[in-house]
């Protein structure tokens, strides 16, 4: 009972005859048993991000498997719905939030007949996106098979038993795998979408929808921080100050006992409280803050590309080449004219193919 497996490249846009593109549809999957909170955060992200000319850059869209009604959620209330599933062959990506009644699917690793038939309806191409057990669905439509996934902390073993065929990574807060994406549970499922608006649009429009929804526009880490431990000494300090002290001198070298220094703890405990609070280790955080500067400064200036390495802390461009193919799959230069084809051009008026497995900012 599985549609068509095979991964597709997502689409970037699908313009309508006329002056102006229409905007990008993400349709919701809404499950019964679903996540009130989850099902709200495509609309929220989505459906806030502008282009430079006013229009909405998306239209979000929430349909049911079946004809247009109710659908019950965990809370004391169901959501009318709108749209049955033939809303999903509109879709240029789909989002799967989490439900706690999958039944089959999570038990099994099965489709129904009746999900399996409201699925079929995808267009090959289509965006998909899950957000936390909403990837037992992908899987089980075989969409994951042999790919890179992750989903909430407290299901990734029971996912891989069930899927052995999918790479679950429990620690990071999403995938991105191209024209297939997952997120840790809850708010990970805010940084997903983040993230998609980011890919899709620019880190000025991401940050914008950030600072509306009152989010930062990057976490720090992955899911390891939230993984229940024993409570620290609360005379214990944290590393907040050094990682404030260090995001303020990214252009200059820094070293591991110089922020060590800044809370006045020896290097290994300091790495130690470092990956606890953070979940990566000083260096990698390091990393990616300089490749989020380096992002920021090839789409909003017209610094050259050696220029922005320094400016972003890499040293040389050769440097900064690198880490951005490893981190985003591009060159620096390739990233640029990507979202700043000219001058002219407004960076939020353009599109990204990247693809980042293993995200966790």
């Amino acid at each position: 009972m599985r549609p068509d497996p095979t991964p597709h490249p997502h689409p970037r846009t699908h313009p309508h005859p006329g002056p102006h593109p229409r905007p990008h549809r993400v349709v919701v999957l809404a499950l019964d048993g679903l996540l009130p909170f989850e099902l709200g955060i495509p609309h929220r992200i989505f459906g806030r991000p502008r282009g430079a000319d006013g229009r909405k850059l998306y239209e979000v869209v929430t349909c049911s498997v079946r004809p247009p009604g109710p659908v019950e959620t965990d809370a004391d209330f169901a959501i009318d719905v709108a749209h049955g599933p033939e809303a999903l062959a509109t879709a240029d990506t789909v989002v799967v939030p989490a439900s706690y009644e999958l039944g089959p699917v999570f038990e099994r690793g099965e489709l129904t007949p009746e999900l399996a038939a409201a699925l079929a309806r995808i267009r090959p191409g289509t965006r998909l996106a899950s957000i936390c057990t909403g990837v037992y669905v992908l899987a089980a439509a075989g969409y994951l098979d042999g790919r890179p996934a992750t989903t909430h902390w407290a299901d990734a073993e029971r996912l891989q038993r069930l899927f052995p065929e999918v790479r679950v990574d429990p620690d990071v807060l999403f995938i991105d795998d191209g024209d297939v994406l997952t997120s840790a549970g809850v708010a990970a499922g805010i940084d997903l979408c983040l993230h998609i608006v980011r890919r899709d649009h620019g880190t000025a429009v991401a940050n914008e929808v950030a600072r509306r929804t009152v989010v930062p526009p990057h976490r720090d880490g992955g899911q390891a921080q939230y993984i229940e431990r024993p409570v620290p000494d609360p005379q214990q300090s944290g590393t907040a100050a050094a990682r404030a002290w260090a995001l303020d001198r990214l252009h200059e070298p820094i070293q591991l006992r110089d922020m060590a220094a800044r809370e006045s703890m020896s290097v290994r405990t300091f790495t130690r409280r470092f990956r606890e609070e953070v979940g990566v280790s000083p260096g990698q955080w390091l990393t990616r803050q300089r490749v989020e500067r380096a992002r920021h400064l090839l789409e909003s200036s017209g610094l050259s590309v050696d220029q922005v390495a320094r400016d972003a802390g890499f040293g040389t461009a050769q440097s900064m080449r690198q880490h951005l193919q490893s981190a985003l799959g591009v060159t620096p230069t390739a990233y640029r004219r990507t979202f700043r084809p000219d001058p002219g051009t407004p960076t939020d008026q353009r599109g990204s193919n990247g693809r980042t497995d293993g995200v966790r900012t």
